[in-house]
């Protein structure tokens, strides 16, 4: 199976992280903060040492900083329902989000009567760091976007809206599922009050894993109420970090695979890896191109995420993809992407698209077939 689906969960992963997971379980299974036993404190020393692998990876203020998720949902829901907005707050988002950022901005502004502007992209599905402070106002609270596009590819200058939220006193807060482990971030340089991230993308790590890092205390309100291993003797939920967002036990052998998949990408280089994925995005843009085939996105020479949609005129998206998984066995997405608004903005809801995304496991030679296939395909029904 030639797997191009990597928008969706990075795959196959590194060696090491199946290898640390195993020994989480097998090795020291025990409750990580619930026991000073040895093997308590492995599990605990394993955590930490994973929020410390964040933080230098993100470039954020501390470990305790550092706060794990079941995924990137989780963590985004409690950055945005635990921030304190008030009636009348107002939001800048972008048209190019996907659900686990609209959704909860939509449910805040039926909620709370929280006011939101989604800020469009231009004819090349790029959103410029003008146009996202053209969308702000006196009450504008909060700027809440997705680094990257899960459709397009296209992504965000990142340091440029980030000194012009903290210039105007906004916070911003980073969706970064589709670039922790493939774009350079820094949190300081890049002004970001909230990054959120999913463990099992870029950062290489098993599904179940999604970190939520704080640049300062925003009177965050947690989403969950319990034990925590710590302050015991408290009725109310502790005020230390990260212990006061953490509540239950933490999913220790996914975070073990976590720690191991950080670490590929941090002796690899973030640069190396995206300078990989480039190229294999370069390639299968410029293969698609010599097709009938519409490909939506920044088009060359500018650069994007490895990350490809298109549709082939006549065909229905999904039909394509079950002829790619079943007569060329290889894997992509068709559809709309969980990312319903980008649709609309390209007019591509009524077929959906295919979506083709590489990883630092793919090949040249992946590439290849799969642009031979897309060919077959045409030429098969259109012959």
């Amino acid at each position: 199976m030639i797997y191009l689906d990597q928008a969706a969960s990075s795959f196959p992963k590194p060696k090491e992280v199946a290898e640390a997971m195993v020994a989480a379980v097998n090795e020291y299974g025990a409750n990580p903060g619930r026991g000073g036993h040895r093997l308590a404190t492995q599990a605990r020393v394993t955590i930490d040492e994973t929020r410390e692998l964040l933080k230098t990876l993100f470039n954020a203020p501390s470990k305790k900083h550092v706060w794990f998720y079941q995924n990137a949902t989780g963590a985004l829901n409690q950055a945005l329902f635990g921030f304190p907005f008030k009636e009348g707050d107002h939001v800048v988002s972008t048209a190019l989000e996907h659900n686990s950022v609209r959704r909860p901005l939509e449910q805040l502004r039926e909620r709370n009567g929280l006011v939101i502007t989604y800020a469009q992209p231009d004819e090349e599905g790029i959103i410029s760091p003008e146009k996202i402070a053209q969308a702000c106002t006196d009450q504008t609270k909060a700027i809440v976007l997705s680094h990257g596009s899960n459709v397009t590819g296209a992504y965000l200058e990142l340091e440029k809206i980030g000194e012009m939220a903290e210039a105007h006193g906004i916070v911003f807060i980073v969706d970064a599922s589709q670039t922790a482990g493939v774009i350079d971030i820094d949190m300081k340089r890049d002004r970001i009050s909230m990054l959120a991230c999913a463990g099992h993308k870029g950062l290489l790590g098993p599904q179940g894993t999604g970190v939520l890092i704080v640049a300062d205390d925003y009177g965050l309100t947690p989403l969950s109420y319990g034990g925590t291993g710590s302050y015991s003797e408290l009725i109310d939920q502790p005020s230390q970090w990260p212990d006061r967002y953490e509540s239950g036990t933490l999913n220790t052998p996914g975070i073990a695979g976590l720690k191991a998949g950080i670490e590929y990408v941090l002796d690899n280089g973030v640069a190396q890896i995206f300078a990989h994925e480039w190229a294999l995005t370069e390639r299968l843009l410029k293969g698609l191109g010599a097709q009938k085939v519409d490909v939506y996105g920044p088009p060359l020479p500018r650069k994007r995420l490895g990350v490809v949609s298109f549709r082939l005129s006549g065909f229905d998206s999904h039909e394509v993809a079950l002829i790619l998984d079943e007569h060329y066995q290889i894997a992509v997405r068709a559809g709309l992407h969980c990312a319903p608004m980008t649709h609309e903005t390209l007019q591509t809801t009524d077929t959906g698209l295919i979506r083709v995304s590489v990883g630092p496991f793919n090949t040249e030679r992946e590439v290849d077939q799969l642009l031979q296939a897309v060919m077959d395909i045409q030429q098969a029904f259109t012959s």
